[in-house]
């Protein structure tokens, strides 16, 4: 189910320039939460819900070294 971030940024930027060709007001807004096994889950509120789960590694942490051999095994 997860996606990768590039199809969430070109949702969110479709989005805006929806709103700025738009001739009245317009609201947006982004949540994003950290959930298990290294995703987000990132809500794009414009109207209607746009959701996405995409893989996250924290900047500074190291994958352990059995992830690192789970992930060889699987491939």
């Amino acid at each position: 189910m997860s996606t990768s971030s590039s199809s969430a940024k070109k949702c969110l930027l479709s989005l805006f320039d929806d709103l700025l060709a738009h001739d009245g007001f317009g609201n947006m807004s982004v949540e994003m939460r950290i959930l298990r096994r290294g995703q987000k889950e990132i809500i794009i509120d414009c109207g209607k819900q746009y959701r996405f789960v995409v893989d996250f590694q924290p900047k500074g942490i190291e994958p352990s070294p059995r992830e690192e051999v789970t992930s060889l095994v699987e491939s």
